[in-house]
């Protein structure tokens, strides 16, 4: 089973970054008697807000829910902006490495040390990846706690005017949308603090079903001169392949810090044996 947490850590994630490499087209300005500038004003913040670390660190755990199969394992969080994102598992209490997901700029990683065999290709090799139009910097938003328009590596203040919100009413969390296409993203933002607490994803297509992804952030802790969540949970449901599938992955950090003394590139050993990940992912979705 840890080798499977693996595989549908992998997948889960895979799900959050269906979005499209063209630009953002749907700039609305929502109604109600808030004007453009308000809404611009306040997402603005919203971007403003996140953390501007180059890293973050912390040991976890991972909790997976997948059908009837609910398993959690000690693991590790390391990201260094627009270089990578990788979560490591443990075995618990001996410490020893079983598998790790790694995401780059140019290329997938999926180490499962347990048998022995990896999984590597940039985001042109994999069918699924391609297809989809998966791109790095989506992932890196959503697990930085920050905003996403596709075809921009990073979502910047001057990008503010592509989003709405709706700021009528009195409510302590406000929702931002951006629609393109078959996509579309919807994020929950503090009224007070302008910190975003929740991300969800809807993709839709007429030959690839409806693929929904849920992103959740708590636990909010100082990380420089800004807060970032220790928790994230994400949870999605899919259609694709005509089979409805639900899983939900908890990563709980204990504690968070910026260090910079780890490499960001792994390096596989000579005796792990290749595999194919669309056998993997076929598989994965069968159980």
């Amino acid at each position: 089973m840890r080798n499977r947490i693996l595989y549908i850590l992998f997948a889960t994630v895979l799900l959050a970054s269906c979005a499209s490499q063209k630009n953002a087209t749907d700039t609305t300005t929502p109604t109600g008697q808030t004007t453009a500038n308000d809404v611009t004003s306040f997402v603005a913040g919203v971007i403003n807000g996140g953390v501007q670390t180059q890293n973050i660190v912390g040991s976890a755990s991972v909790t997976l829910k997948f059908g009837d199969k609910d398993i959690t394992v000690p693991g590790s969080v390391h990201m260094r902006r627009d270089q990578v994102i990788r979560i490591q598992l443990f075995i618990p209490l001996l410490g020893t490495e079983v598998g790790r997901l790694e995401f780059t700029p140019n290329y997938v990683l999926v180490v499962d040390r347990l048998n022995k065999q990896y999984i590597k290709g940039d985001y042109n090799q994999l069918d699924f990846l391609r297809d989809n139009g998966i791109s790095f910097y989506s992932l890196q938003a959503l697990f930085w706690n920050q905003l996403i328009a596709p075809g921009k590596q990073k979502v910047a203040v001057t990008d503010a005017s592509l989003f709405s919100a709706d700021m009528s009413g009195a409510n302590a969390y406000l929702p931002i949308t951006l629609s393109q296409g078959q996509m579309k993203y919807q994020w929950s933002a503090s009224r007070k603090d302008k910190s975003l607490t929740s991300a969800v994803i809807t993709y839709n297509s007429a030959s690839a079903g409806t693929s929904m992804l849920s992103w959740l952030y708590s636990d909010f802790a100082a990380l420089g001169k800004q807060k970032f969540p220790k928790t994230q949970e994400f949870s999605f449901q899919t259609t694709a392949g005509g089979k409805k599938q639900k899983g939900d992955i908890k990563i709980k950090m204990s504690e968070l810090k910026t260090s910079s003394d780890w490499d960001t590139e792994t390096t596989v050993s000579s005796k792990y044996k290749l595999v194919d990940a669309e056998d993997v992912f076929s598989k994965l979705m069968s159980f």
